[in-house]
C-alpha cells in the first residue's frame, strides 16, 4: 500500500456516538495514516446524528488543520468505492432493539445483555445479514480494503463473515483485551509497554494465558490483587462484581469482565432484575448517556471529543481501530489482540473457526500467534460459547427457527430447552421488522403466532 497516496476510510454507522473517537484518532495518527478522505454514512433513521456527529467532525478536522474532508452520506456504496479501509459500527434497530433484548429476557428471569445469552444471539440475527452486504459490496467496489468491524457481537459476527462471506479481509475489534491490559498496567504502577500479555479464547471470552513484567512472568501475583475486592478490572457494561479470591487462584489465568456472566451467573441475573424493576437497564442508561453526548455535540464551540464519552461502554474501540488500520498500513509488526481466523493459534478449535488472539500486524493483515491448547479447566466453556456462536451464524445467515432455538438452548445462560424456546418467540416477534429471513415462511410465522 504505497504511503505517497492519501487514504480512504469509510465508516458504516458514522451518525455514531463513538465517532467522535474515532476522529480524533485518525486525527492524532495523521503523520502516519494520511487519511485524506473519511466518509461517514448512516441511514434514513440515523440522518439527524449523522449531520450532528458530522458537523463536530469537520470543527475537529478544522482545529487540528490536517487536510481530512469529512464526506457525509446515506449512499453506502458511494462511500465503499475505492476505500482502502471500512469500518463498521452499526446498531440495527437502534438502541431500541437492544432495550428490548435486555428486557425481554429478563422478564423470564433470565440475563439480558447485548452480547450474551439471548440479548446477543438476536443482535447478531440482525446484523449479521446487514454485514454480508457490505462485504459482498467491497467485494465489487473495493476488494483490496480491509473491513474492520466493531459491531458487536463482534466473535459471532467475524465467524459469519469469515464463513459466509466472499470477502476475507475481516478483522474484528475488542476494546476489552485493551481495557484488561491498561487496568493491569494501572494496578502494578507501570507504562503499558512493560506489560505483555498472551491473550486466547473468543470475544467476550478471552482470558489473559500469561501475563509478563518486563521479562517476568507475574500471572500469579496478577490473580491475586485482582482478589482484592478493592482492586477490581471492570468495565462500563458490567456490575464490578468482586472475584472470589481462591477461584482466582485455582483458575490460573486472568478472566475478562463479562466472565462475571458466566462464573458469576446468578449474582449478575439479581442485579440486573434490580436494575430492570427500577427501569434502569443497562441499555436505558446508555440510551440517556447518549442523548446527553448528541446535546454536547450540537455545540457550535465545541471542537475536541468531550470526556463524557468515556462514560460509554465502548471507550477505546475507536481507538483500537485506528491501531490496527495504522499498523496494518505501515507494516508494524506490532502485537495486537484481533478476531481472525484461528489458522492453529489455538490447536483446540476448527482452523477456520473465529478467535480472540494476540496478532502481529503487518502489511498483509494481522497474523495469530501460537497460544496452543488451552488449559483444561476453560477449554469447556470456550468450546460451548464457540459451538454458540458457530450455530447462531448459520441461524442468522439462513433464517432457521430450529437453529436460532438450537443456539439458545447451548447458551450456558439459558438453563432450559422450553425457555430457549419462549425467549426466542418473544424476541422474533418484538424484532420481526430487522428479521426478514426468519418471515418467509408460513411455518414459522405460524409457530411464532404473528
Amino acid at each position: 500500500m504505497g504511503k505517497n497516496v492519501g487514504l480512504k476510510v469509510a465508516t458504516i454507522g458514522g451518525g455514531s456516538s463513538y465517532t467522535p473517537e474515532l476522529i480524533e484518532g485518525f486525527i492524532k495518527r495523521y503523520h502516519e495514516l494520511p487519511i485524506t478522505e473519511l466518509w461517514l454514512v448512516d441511514i434514513e433513521a440515523g440522518r439527524e446524528k449523522l449531520e450532528i456527529v458530522g458537523d463536530l467532525a469537520r470543527r475537529m478536522v478544522e482545529k487540528a488543520g490536517v487536510p481530512m474532508e469529512i464526506h457525509l452520506t446515506l449512499d453506502r456504496r458511494k462511500a465503499l468505492k475505492d476505500a482502502s479501509f471500512v469500518t463498521t459500527q452499526m446498531r440495527v434497530g437502534l438502541l431500541d432493539a437492544r432495550i428490548k433484548d435486555e428486557r425481554i429476557p429478563l422478564q423470564m428471569g433470565l440475563i439480558g445483555q447485548e452480547t450474551n445469552g439471548a440479548g446477543g444471539l438476536f443482535k447478531a440475527l440482525r446484523t449479521i445479514p446487514v454485514l454480508l452486504e457490505i462485504a459482498e459490496e467491497m467485494q465489487e467496489l473495493c476488494p483490496e480494503a480491509w473491513l474492520i468491524n466493531f459491531t458487536n457481537p463482534a466473535g459471532m459476527v467475524t465467524e459469519a463473515l469469515l464463513r459466509y462471506s466472499g470477502h476475507k479481509k475481516v478483522i474484528g475489534v475488542c476494546n476489552v483485551p485493551f481495557n484488561m491490559h491498561l487496568s493491569i498496567s494501572k494496578m502494578l504502577g507501570v507504562e503499558m509497554n512493560r506489560v505483555h500479555i498472551d491473550f486466547g479464547g473468543l470475544n467476550h471470552m478471552v482470558f489473559g494465558l500469561h501475563v509478563y513484567l518486563d521479562d517476568q512472568e507475574i500471572t500469579d501475583r496478577v490473580l491475586e490483587m485482582l482478589g482484592d475486592p478493592d482492586i477490581q478490572m471492570t468495565m462500563k457494561n458490567v456490575a464490578p462484581l468482586p472475584w472470589n479470591p481462591k477461584f482466582l487462584k485455582s483458575l490460573g489465568v486472568v478472566p475478562c469482565p463479562y466472565h462475571r456472566y458466566y462464573y458469576k451467573t446468578s449474582n449478575i441475573l439479581d442485579e440486573e432484575i434490580e436494575a430492570f424493576k427500577s427501569g434502569k437497564t443497562r441499555a436505558e442508561i446508555v440510551k440517556k448517556l447518549e442523548e446527553g453526548l448528541f446535546e454536547l455535540y450540537k455545540d457550535k464551540d465545541l471542537d475536541i471529543k468531550p470526556p463524557q464519552l468515556e462514560q460509554r461502554g465502548g471507550a477505546y474501540y475507536s481507538d483500537a481501530a485506528c491501531n490496527v488500520i495504522s499498523s496494518i498500513f505501515n507494516d508494524k509488526k506490532d502485537i495486537q489482540v484481533l478476531n481472525v481466523q484461528n489458522k492453529g493459534s489455538i490447536s483446540d478449535i476448527e482452523y477456520d473457526s473465529a478467535v480472540e488472539v494476540s496478532c502481529i500486524v503487518t502489511k498483509n493483515g494481522p497474523i495469530p500467534l501460537t497460544m496452543g491448547r488451552l488449559p483444561v479447566q476453560i477449554n469447556g466453556l470456550v468450546q460451548q460459547i464457540k459451538s454458540f456462536e458457530r450455530i447462531g451464524a448459520e441461524a442468522a445467515v439462513t433464517g432457521s427457527y430450529d437453529k436460532a432455538l438450537l443456539a439458545l438452548t447451548i447458551n450456558p445462560l439459558i438453563p432450559s430447552d422450553d425457555l430457549a424456546e419462549k425467549v426466542l418467540q418473544e424476541l422474533l416477534e418484538a424484532h420481526k421488522e430487522y428479521l426478514p429471513h426468519f418471515f418467509k415462511t408460513k411455518r414459522l410465522q405460524e409457530s411464532v403466532k404473528i
